[in-house]
């Protein structure tokens, strides 16, 4: 079972910035997942919130805000004085650094009411196809995910090479349908939502099976238990593994 770096590694660094990332490799992760969304400008800027004030010394919504603005801001005081004058990254520079650092990152699209679900669309698959072109970063290094079918829809469009996920928070009734139309491999909900009869449904159906926040080991070991393919935390826990794959004790 993989352990993903939940907003690069939130407990130890200020999520969805630089350090982050680095506090992730420095925990031994090889996954991070991160979150997107378009600044004023169409910048793809990382940011999870839909309003500054809880991340950054900021205030008002992040899309109202230009990447010039944007990029004056502290986004790490909040967490601590340690990582004073932290600023948000462009995605651009954050996958860029993660392929340095040999992590792959799921990319999470963010969208709010009003949000342009297909203009972000475009400006995430803009910026990678330069990365691409650039040999920066390569499509197997990453994850698509999102809460919004659309979104999903328009990167299996536009950006194929890329595979993807759909994130639930309850698991739907009509979960094999929509990962079908979507031509997602993956379902990643709330561990809560997880029973072990949904979790054999899931994986013999062929897909892989992925949950959200896990900060505790012992639900980390019940959910290796049921052949879950990665889970996202914000701690840097271990990786377990089933017990005929354990060594003697």
């Amino acid at each position: 079972m993989i352990i993903c770096g939940h907003r690069g590694l939130a407990n130890k660094a200020p999520e969805n910035t630089l350090s982050g990332l680095i506090a992730a490799h420095a925990a031994g992760l090889s996954w991070v997942e991160i979150d997107v969304q378009l600044s004023q400008d169409q910048e793809v800027v990382l940011f999870h919130d839909q309003r500054l004030g809880r991340c950054t010394d900021g205030s008002g919504a992040l899309r109202q805000h230009t990447w010039a603005e944007l990029q004056q801001l502290d986004a790490g005081s909040w967490f601590s004085e340690q990582f004073k004058n932290e600023r948000l990254p462009l995605l651009s520079e954050y996958l860029t650094k993660a392929c340095e650092l040999n992590i792959q990152v799921n990319i999470e699209l963010k969208l709010y009411p009003k949000d342009d679900i297909r203009q972000l669309c475009v400006q995430v698959s803009q910026v990678l196809a330069a990365l691409f072109s650039q040999g920066k970063v390569g499509a197997n290094q990453l994850l698509f995910s999102s809460f919004e079918p659309a979104a999903l829809c328009h990167l299996q469009q536009l950006i194929p090479e890329v595979p993807r996920a759909l994130l639930v928070e309850q698991i739907p009734k009509d979960w094999q349908a929509q990962l079908q139309q979507l031509g997602c491999e993956a379902l990643h909900c709330a561990h809560t939502a997880l029973t072990p009869a949904r979790a054999a449904a899931i994986i013999e159906a062929g897909y892989r099976v992925s949950c959200y926040t896990v900060n505790k080991q012992s639900r980390a070991d019940q959910l290796a238990s049921l052949g879950v393919h990665m889970i996202f935390s914000d701690k840097p826990l271990k990786v377990a593994l089933p017990c005929e794959q354990q060594g003697p004790s």
